[in-house]
């Protein structure tokens, strides 16, 4: 027997065996009646015998065949077929159920990807869920505190009344902090960033973001520097207020986590067709089995600390939005007590 054969092989098999018994049966027959034919009537009689089954086998196969296709198909394929593709010609020359074993198990491990993925999904938006919710619990429970108090009498205590209003005005803050950045992560989620491209000179970029949070700085005497040999001005080609943006969050990220009297350093690197930026810093730095989570939503490496540091969780992964936006990349490299780098890469103008 064939090892996997085609319709073809099977009805010539098939054709032969027939044709032998046949003329097999038809020689007894004479031999029993004493008529013995002649050896032209049996080339006739076998040819005839063969092309009659094989033709026979052959179209019933072909039935049988698109059949048990038509219903996998059915079975596999999303789409509405067109009526060419509802009637295929079947090739039998080809194995075909090979064919079609192979198309399935395509179809199987799509499926089980799209499964693997829509798992990926549920999981990633229970923990999205658990994390906002909780996100927006602390201040919303700390304002309701806040507030009962005054109402309880604490408005007539000239000690509190001011500071716990103060403390709610600044809890009001970080929920509008968080609402605002949810907003953005959807909208670069669902809709996508849409860039305006424009040529500027980065390091001018860099000392504006400086100017913006030099006072910030000044609080935790904080110098923001940019490195020695690495100050270059360099054009670049991107979306400048989104890289303003990215700029200010990394530069704020190194003095919110920076140590007192710390320093925080820009530099600029040219990598030929690309400019890559790299903020650094000698603050607290990050252990090595948070890096790979760092860009996550709502991930914090030191939840009390980084609460009370304010911020809403997100701003790291608006920053990868934005510089996966562009088409590049973004990395980090850090060591707990000497530091943090981000860098990410801008199209060279």
């Amino acid at each position: 027997m064939l090892k996997n054969p085609t319709p073809k092989q099977v009805a010539i098999f098939v054709a032969v065996l027939i044709t032998l018994f046949s003329t097999l049966a038809l020689f007894v027959i004479s031999i029993i009646n004493h008529a013995p034919l002649h050896f032209s009537l049996y080339i006739f009689w076998v040819v005839i015998i063969f092309a009659i089954s094989y033709l026979i086998t052959l179209y019933y196969l072909e039935r049988y065949i698109y059949r048990k296709v038509k219903l996998i198909y059915k079975t596999i394929r999303e789409e509405k077929r067109s009526t060419a593709e509802k009637n295929p010609v079947i090739d039998v020359n080809r194995n075909i159920m090979d064919d079609v074993e192979r198309e399935v198990a395509t179809w199987a491990d799509d499926q089980r990807r799209e499964i693997d993925k829509y798992k990926s999904w549920a999981e990633y938006r229970r923990r999205f869920l658990g994390d906002i919710s909780h996100e927006l619990k602390t201040p919303i429970f700390n304002i309701q505190g806040y507030l009962h108090t005054l109402l309880d009498g604490g408005m007539e205590d000239q000690e509190i009344n001011t500071l716990f209003l103060q403390k709610a005005v600044k809890n009001v803050d970080r929920l509008n902090t968080i609402v605002e950045d949810l907003e953005s992560i959807s909208r670069l989620e669902s809709e996508g960033l849409i860039l305006e491209m424009q040529i500027f000179d980065i390091k001018k970029l860099a000392e504006e973001v400086f100017e913006d949070l030099e006072f910030k700085a000044t609080e935790k005497a904080i110098k923001l520097e940019f490195k020695d040999g690495a100050a270059q001005n360099f054009k670049v080609r991107a979306d400048r207020e989104n890289i303003r943006q990215v700029l200010t969050n990394l530069v704020s990220n190194s003095i919110k986590y920076g140590n007192v009297n710390g320093l925080t350093k820009i530099g600029f690197y040219d990598m030929d067709k690309y400019i890559l930026i790299e903020i650094a810093d000698n603050g607290i730095g990050i252990a090595k089995e948070h890096l790979k989570h760092i860009f996550d939503r709502f991930y914090r490496v030191d939840k009390h600390r980084s609460r009370d540091q304010g911020g809403s969780g997100l701003g790291l992964a608006i920053v990868k939005h934005i510089v996966e936006a562009h088409k590049q990349t973004i990395h980090v490299r850090s060591t707990p007590n000497i530091g943090s780098t981000f860098g990410f890469t801008l199209e060279k103008a």
